[in-house]
C-alpha cells in the first residue's frame, strides 16, 4: 500500500466507509498513478473528519456527556433543578461536600443530571457543578444579584451559570445557584496554600485572563462593574484559564454614564448608588462614597492581584511591615528595586526578555493601585500592557502550544467517539487461530505454511 493511501486509511478511518474504500480501490494503481488521487483522498477525508468533530466540539446543548466533565446552560437559557434533586446529589448538604465557605454562605460540590430528558423526563447526563447556597438574609439578597448579572453576563473569562435552584415544596426559602465546577480551585489557595508555587509564565497567563474577564465587563452594555475582584475570587479550571466568580456585589450600570476615571454605575433605580463594599486590601481607597463607584474601582483591586501573582505575597500580612502590599510593594518598584518584590520561592525570571516582561507588568500594577484616580489606565490599556509582556518574553507562544495540544487530543476523542458509533467497529476476543486441516502437522515442519493457504480456519 503506497505512503498516501497509509495515511489516509490509519488517520482518517472513521470519516466515511465509502471514502476508504476508495482509497483501497486507489492502492491497486501504480505508484505513480495512485500517489496524486491518494492525496486527494487523505484531503477529502481530512477535512469530512474536522466536519464531523465539529458536531462534537460544537454541541448545540453545551453539556458534556462524560461523567466528570462540565455542564453549562446554553447562552440566553437557565435550567431549573428541584430542590429535592439537590438535596440528593449534595448528600443533604453534607459537610463533606463543601468546596468553599464565606460570611454569606456555602459552596458544594454534586453532580447534577443536566442534559437531555430520558425515559420518564428525568435528566441523564450527571456531570459536576458547584452549588452555591446563602445562609442568611443578607446572603440571600447577594446571591439573588450574582443570578441576575450572570444571567446577563457570559463574556469570557467568567465563571459560567448553569441554571438555579427552585426553593422546596411549601417553603419560603431563596433560590441557590449552580455554577460550572472548577477543578483547581481559586488563585488565593495557589499562591499561599499550594506547596508548589507557580512558575512565572503561569501567573503572567493568568493575570492576562483576569485583565480580560474585567475588560469585558467593563466594556459589556450595560457595563458590569464587579467590586470584589481579589485571589479568592479567581478560580481556575481544567483547561488551565482563570474565571472571575462571585458576582454578589456586582453592580450594572450605563455604559454612556461610566468612565474610565470613575463614573457612576449606580444600580438602576438607585439613585443613591450601592454603599461601597468590597474586601480590605483589595478595596479601592478613594470608593468612599456611592458616587464615586466606576470602573477605575476594578482596575485598583486588579492592580493588588498583580501584585500578589508577582511577590506571592498576602495582600495583607500583620507580621509584616508595612502590613499592606500596595504600601510595601509600589515604593521598591518606584525605586527600581523591582527585583525584591519578586516571590522568592522561585527562580528568577531567565533572561532578558523575561526580566522586561516582569518590570512591565509591575510597573502596570503600580499604575493600577495608583492614589489618583485619573492616573490609573483603563482596562483595555492593562490587556494590551500585559499581553505585549508576556508576547515579547515568549510566553504566549506556550500557551499556543498547549491549547493546540488540548485541541487536538478533544478532537481526536471526539473523532474515535464518532468512528466508533457509525462505522460499528467490533473487537473478537480469541484464544487461538488454528488451521483444521493441519492441526496435527508440526509447525516446523511446514515452514511456508500460511493460514491463507488453508481450507478453513478455525477459532477457538
Amino acid at each position: 500500500m503506497s505512503l498516501p493511501l497509509k495515511i489516509a486509511a490509519t488517520n482518517f478511518t472513521s470519516a466515511s466507509p465509502l471514502m476508504i474504500h476508495a482509497c483501497l480501490y486507489l492502492s491497486s494503481w501504480p505508484p505513480l498513478f495512485s500517489l496524486f488521487p491518494c492525496l486527494v483522498a487523505s484531503c477529502c477525508c481530512c477535512c469530512f473528519t474536522l466536519l464531523q468533530a465539529a458536531t462534537f466540539l460544537l454541541p448545540v446543548a453545551a453539556c458534556a456527556t462524560t461523567t466528570g466533565r462540565h455542564c453549562i446552560a446554553p447562552r440566553g437559557a437557565m435550567m431549573e433543578f428541584s430542590y429535592e434533586e439537590v438535596e440528593a446529589a449534595t448528600g443533604g448538604f453534607a459537610a463533606k461536600n463543601i468546596v468553599g465557605k464565606g460570611s454569606h454562605g456555602s459552596v458544594y460540590r454534586a453532580r447534577l443530571g443536566c442534559g437531555g430528558a430520558g425515559a420518564g423526563g428525568a435528566r441523564v447526563q450527571a456531570v459536576l457543578v458547584a452549588i452555591k447556597r446563602a445562609s442568611h438574609a443578607q446572603g440571600e439578597a447577594k446571591l439573588e444579584n450574582e443570578i441576575a448579572v450572570l444571567a446577563a453576563a457570559r463574556q469570557p473569562g467568567v465563571v459560567k451559570i448553569v441554571g438555579v435552584v427552585a426553593p422546596a415544596v411549601g417553603s419560603k426559602g431563596q433560590r441557590m445557584l449552580v455554577m460550572e465546577y472548577m477543578d483547581n480551585g481559586s488563585l488565593h489557595d495557589l499562591l499561599h496554600r499550594s506547596p508548589k508555587p507557580p512558575p512565572w509564565p503561569r501567573r503572567m497567563e493568568i493575570a492576562l485572563d483576569v485583565a480580560r474577564a474585567v475588560h469585558a465587563l467593563h466594556a459589556a452594555e450595560p457595563r458590569v462593574i464587579h467590586r470584589d475582584v481579589k485571589s479568592a475570587n479567581i478560580l481556575l479550571g481544567r483547561d488551565g484559564r482563570a474565571r472571575l466568580a462571585d458576582f454578589g456585589l456586582a453592580v450594572k450600570g450605563s455604559a454612556a454614564a461610566a468612565n474610565a476615571g470613575g463614573g457612576d454605575a449606580r444600580a438602576p433605580g438607585d439613585a443613591a448608588g450601592p454603599v461601597p463594599a468590597g474586601t480590605i486590601g483589595y478595596l479601592d481607597p478613594c470608593y468612599t462614597e456611592p458616587g464615586r463607584l466606576g470602573p477605575a474601582s476594578d482596575v485598583f483591586s486588579f492592580g493588588v492581584v498583580l501584585l500578589e501573582l508577582v511577590s506571592g505575597r498576602k495582600v495583607m500580612d500583620v507580621n509584616a511591615s508595612p502590613s499592606s502590599i500596595v504600601a510595601w510593594a509600589v515604593p521598591l518598584v518606584a525605586a527600581d528595586t523591582a527585583r525584591k518584590v519578586l516571590d522568592g520561592r522561585v527562580a528568577a525570571p531567565r533572561g532578558a526578555g523575561a526580566e522586561r516582561a516582569i518590570s512591565r507588568v509591575l510597573a502596570v500594577a503600580a499604575r493600577c493601585v495608583s492614589e489618583s484616580v485619573d492616573r490609573r489606565p483603563a482596562m483595555d490599556e492593562v490587556v494590551t500592557e500585559l499581553h505585549d509582556a508576556l508576547e515579547s518574553a515568549g510566553w504566549l507562544r506556550r500557551r499556543r502550544r498547549r491549547h493546540a495540544h488540548g485541541l487536538a487530543k478533544a478532537l481526536y476523542r471526539r473523532v474515535v467517539s464518532w468512528g466508533a458509533s457509525h462505522l460499528h467497529v467490533r473487537r473478537v476476543r480469541t484464544s487461538k487461530i488454528e488451521c483444521t486441516e493441519h492441526s496435527g502437522s508440526d509447525a516446523s515442519s511446514a515452514p511456508d505454511h500460511h493460514p491463507s493457504s488453508c481450507p478453513s480456519i478455525a477459532i477457538h
